[in-house]
């Protein structure tokens, strides 16, 4: 990490948990830190132990645990608006914090209620930072008994956060089931491949990871053990994916709020109107004017529709295990709308912003098109028409293609 960077996280007290209204300032005070070095650190891509130094002593990593195990109490809304704060100065800082928020309350949600009161106890204590495993288009990782215990073998191709954890989640098959695991990041025969070189999203943490004869012992698997047929799983747990997708339509538009912040600034400071415009300053500039307008006018639309998915998502999990299935749909959908909007808008101002600052803009030492490089690379993470087929089967027939890892 920077030395800026690092000197910045030792200077934010520790374990100052947010609330209230102040975690709307912790996460603004985390994203100025990040700003300042943004270009250095991406084009050094080095593991972000400083930025997770940074999230940690402000208090972001336990903004979602109960206040009564001395988290800071906060709705998951809450943290949507954290996620794009952050991503206004660093995606990839803003994903690997929405990973960790949606990562530890899956096992929140999976686990028995005394596994559950445990972990998060022990999460705040030791203010853990989340990693997971759990790609299911690769083979599911298979536990074997061996003694008392269990072993843990396999490989992910993607294991965003994994490297950097205290605990990574993953699915395994134990016998005919399929179990969550909590797995202690140190635990020995782990192994990450450090081997993500996409051209965005840089600084995820989102290599390979291998796991060969992994101890596990009873208190890693989350949940009742399973009898030879499937565990039934609690309500909640069908609002994992909704989240998921929920946490990445904030920080696509976050990531958009921060490529037209850093137009505006440059528009002000070093554009140049064109010499037919007739205008002295760029940001007087007639066709600078209408389009920054047009982005703008965008980005407050997919923010609104993003904020109304928030709230119906909070509706749902006040719900708890009452939550009956078509509730559950149709907070999915209208999560599905903002996916499938905020993806379009968020690719289409990180890439028009260069219309906005013109040639000189896409000089290396600016950095401006990381804004870009990192919507596109994301945007991928499952195709956005999938979501788009969710949107219109719920609107014109009422329902959503079961697929519990994906919708």
């Amino acid at each position: 990490m920077s030395s800026a960077l690092s000197s910045a996280a030792a200077s934010v007290a520790p374990s100052v948990v947010p609330t209230g209204s102040d975690w709307r300032a912790a996460a603004a005070e985390v994203a100025a830190r990040l700003r300042a070095t943004a270009v250095e650190r991406e084009r050094q891509g080095k593991a972000p132990r400083g930025e997770v130094a940074l999230l940690r002593h402000a208090g972001l990593l336990t903004l979602l645990n109960p206040v009564e195990f001395g988290g800071g109490g906060a709705s998951f809304a809450d943290a949507f608006h954290v996620v794009r704060i952050i991503a206004q100065a660093d995606a990839s800082i803003a994903q690997i914090l929405s990973y960790h928020y949606l990562l530890s309350h899956s096992a929140f949600w999976r686990a028995t209620p005394e596994q559950a009161e445990r972990l998060i106890r022990a999460s705040v204590a030791g203010q853990w930072f989340w990693g997971g495993a759990s790609n299911p288009r690769d083979p599911l990782t298979v536990l074997t008994p061996d003694g008392d215990g269990l072993r843990l073998n396999g490989r992910k191709t993607f294991a965003s956060n994994a490297s950097l954890a205290d605990r990574i989640t993953l699915r395994a098959a134990l016998g005919d089931a399929v179990v969550l695991l909590a797995v202690p990041g140190e635990s020995e025969g782990i192994t990450h491949g450090n081997d993500w070189d996409a051209f965005g999203q840089r600084l995820t943490e989102s290599g390979s990871v291998e796991f060969r004869d992994v101890r596990i012992e009873r208190e890693h698997i989350l949940g009742p053990l399973p009898p030879s047929v499937a565990v039934e799983l609690p309500a909640l747990t069908t609002l994992v994916v909704p989240i998921h997708q929920l946490l990445f339509v904030n920080f696509y538009l976050g990531t958009a709020e921060g490529a037209l912040q850093e137009a505006s600034a440059y528009i002000h400071s070093t554009a140049r109107p064109w010499q037919t415009s007739g205008v002295a300053a760029a940001s007087e500039d007639p066709y600078v004017l209408a389009l920054y307008g047009e982005l703008h006018s965008d980005l407050r639309a997919s923010l609104a529709l993003a904020d109304v998915a928030a709230a119906e998502v909070e509706r749902a999990i006040r719900r708890g295990n009452d939550l009956d299935p078509q509730e559950r749909a149709a907070a999915a959908a209208t999560v599905y709308a903002a996916k499938v909007n905020s993806t379009r808008v968020a690719l289409d101002i990180t890439s028009r912003v260069f219309d906005l600052m013109g040639a000189r803009a896409t000089s290396a030492r600016y950095g401006f098109d990381r804004f870009w490089r990192n919507i596109r690379t994301h945007s991928l993470h499952d195709p956005v028409a999938y979501k788009a087929r969710e949107v219109g089967n719920f609107a014109l027939n009422g329902r959503i293609t079961p697929d519990p890892l994906y919708t």
